[in-house]
């Protein structure tokens, strides 16, 4: 089973709109996915670019998120931790919450929005690192599902 992750905000492998990038108002797009796989005690968000000439660039980490939630807002605050719970970690652009495409130049670049079933509750503390968050997933992702949209700067 895939969870099956989307956006109103963009397709599978098309154009992030600027709004949710550093061109716009940097705000975290609307997520939904559909799939509540048996056993599932939590959700966990991750959003990275491959392409970033550096390696691997985190835009954002979520966890803990609730199975009763099903649905993410757009513009989720850019703080550790969320008033339903959850915990963000800290982006590569070393602040909490979502930090959206910015990539320098003007090539194109994926960004890979990732979504996590866990089978437990992530012991992680607001503004976590991403090797904290992946060794915390090790040996507890029950499914996921990933949507990809794509940004070049103008």
């Amino acid at each position: 089973m895939v969870i099956k992750l989307e956006s109103e905000a963009f397709k599978e492998g098309r154009s992030i709109p600027p709004k949710y990038t550093c061109d716009g108002e940097d705000i975290s797009p609307i997520l939904r996915w559909d799939t509540i796989p048996e056993h599932t005690v939590s959700f966990a968000i991750l959003c990275e670019d491959p392409d970033a000439p550096g390696g691997i660039f985190t835009h954002w980490m979520i966890s803990n998120i609730t199975p009763d939630i099903r649905e993410l807002n757009e513009g989720i605050k850019k703080k550790g931790k969320l008033d339903n719970g959850a915990v963000q970690g800290l982006t590569d652009f070393g602040s909490p919450g979502y930090g959206g495409p910015c990539p320098p130049g003007k090539e194109e670049h994926r960004y890979f929005f990732k979504i996590y079933a866990v089978d437990r509750t992530l012991n992680l503390s607001p503004e976590f690192r991403r090797e904290e968050f992946l060794k915390a997933l090790e040996g507890n992702v029950l499914d996921e599902g990933q949507l990809m949209g794509l940004y070049r700067r103008k």
